[in-house]
């Protein structure tokens, strides 16, 4: 597996707040605050390569030299759980777009079922970050980039809380050019398709209805 591409956080605060999130007595109101706590300090991280240009601003004591951001940005949560991640980076971005594509997983098979897609004709910005908490088997992650491309957008990074190595491998052998951004990267799937020890189903538990 390349890891090259693959950028799991060290912060200090990351780690604390994923152990919270991981323990299953975390209530889902402690648990959605803490999705969103954890989505901004890993766009935080994710958005240090955003293209700038140079500005000037009148502070009340003169001329300040500054930067404006230049890339219109894309937000593209994973229906349902995707969804806690949303808020906390649209109050550090609050022009980027919110674009739903909604995909479930055959218990079956596990491979993804696309059920919503209300992405405009064209894409109108230059960046796309694609979001779910949870990277497990990589087909819903996988299905959903191959859907951006199509769309025509350029630039994707995909920002998750936790993976497994199968899902991890599986996203970044078919999509190498596409940054990687977790909180950690776990053990392993176990036989019906979670993470290990991961924290079970990150939208039950958002939702209150495990």
């Amino acid at each position: 597996m390349n890891l090259s591409n693959v950028h799991v956080s060290n912060h200090p605060l990351v780690k604390h707040k994923l152990a919270i999130l991981r323990d299953k007595n975390t209530e889902p109101v402690k648990f959605r605050q803490l999705i969103r706590e954890l989505a901004v300090l890993l766009c935080y991280e994710a958005t240090q390569d955003l293209a700038l240009t140079e500005i000037s601003v009148e502070t009340p004591m003169g001329t300040a030299r500054g930067v404006h951001l230049t890339q219109e940005v894309g937000l593209v949560p994973i229906l349902r759980s995707g969804l806690g991640m949303v808020d906390g980076i649209w109050e550090l971005m609050p022009s980027a777009e919110v674009w739903h594509i909604g995909l479930y997983r055959d218990e079956k098979t596990l491979r993804p079922v696309q059920y919503y897609n209300k992405l405009p004709v064209e894409p109108r910005v230059h960046i796309c970050f694609v979001l779910d908490p949870m990277l497990a088997t990589g087909g819903s992650a996988v299905a959903t980039v191959d859907i951006l491309k199509k769309w025509g957008v350029n630039r994707i990074k995909f920002l998750g809380l936790i993976a497994a190595p199968e899902g991890l491998k599986v996203f970044t052998d078919k999509h190498p050019d596409v940054p990687v951004h977790l909180a950690a990267l776990d053990e392993r799937l176990n036989d019906i398709g979670f993470i290990v020890p991961g924290l079970g189903d990150a939208g039950d538990r958002q939702f209150g209805t495990a």
